[in-house]
């Protein structure tokens, strides 16, 4: 008898956990189904569908291969989808993805005025360690974003990571070729006279680029403001 029961008992613990182990496969499975309706409905600016898997659980700052739903609502233009993430309470606005790009910095970098101006109203930094929405935008030569950075707050003369260059946002606007947000950047206090970590100013990387313009432009710049001197 008592080996009878011995066996039962085994029996239902080995049935319990093959039982419990396909519910788990099963709810695994319906989590990755409404992942992935949730982040079609995000690049595709179904605000509607991101509302109702929101409604449903779903959390606002899950990611899809590393990149959190805000930064891919920015990325793909999606304003409606965008609207409903920012309206949930737990998302996190700062939320980045593996390459360190917050949603503002996207959007800086994408010329999105109305999104950055969305995501400046729900409190997005406009400082940070490293690359910066500023930097962003000056590589993407965008002078409105820029100036509505710097109405925030940011810092004109940050500079991106030391294995990246050391570079400020003039060093981009330069090395992109954008001689008018270059030249909008120094007269806004923009420090012609930086170096870069292999000890390249703006108008040298702009040079090495073969942007010869802006590189006569900014060593103009360079030579016509006394040491020391910043633009107001």
């Amino acid at each position: 008898m008592t080996t009878r029961r011995t066996f039962l008992a085994a029996s239902l613990a080995a049935f319990a956990t093959v039982a419990l182990g396909g519910l788990g496969g099963l709810a695994q499975a319906a989590a990755a189904d409404q992942s992935g309706a949730f982040f079609r409905a995000v690049e595709m600016d179904d605000g509607r569908g991101v509302k109702s898997q929101l409604d449903r659980g779903m959390d606002p700052n899950a990611t899809s291969a590393g990149e959190p739903a805000l930064v891919v609502a920015v990325r793909e233009g999606s304003m409606g989808a965008l609207r409903v993430l920012l309206a949930h309470p737990a998302l996190r606005i700062e939320a980045a993805a593996p390459n360190g790009n917050t949603a503002l910095m996207m959007a800086a970098y994408k010329g999105n005025a109305p999104a950055v101006d969305m995501l400046l109203a729900k409190g997005a930094a406009v400082n940070r360690d490293g690359w910066t929405p500023l930097h962003y935008a000056a590589a993407a030569g965008d002078d409105g974003i820029a100036a509505t950075l710097l109405e925030r707050g940011a810092r004109i003369d940050a500079v991106s990571p030391a294995p990246s260059g050391s570079f400020t946002p003039l060093m981009m606007a330069a090395r992109e070729g954008h001689e008018d947000s270059a030249l909008f950047l120094v007269d806004r206090g923009a420090d012609v006279r930086l170096k870069n970590g292999e000890g390249l100013t703006a108008a040298q990387i702009a040079e090495r680029a073969g942007h010869t313009s802006i590189a006569q432009a900014l060593a103009t710049r360079a030579a016509e403001r006394p040491k020391g001197e910043q633009a107001n």
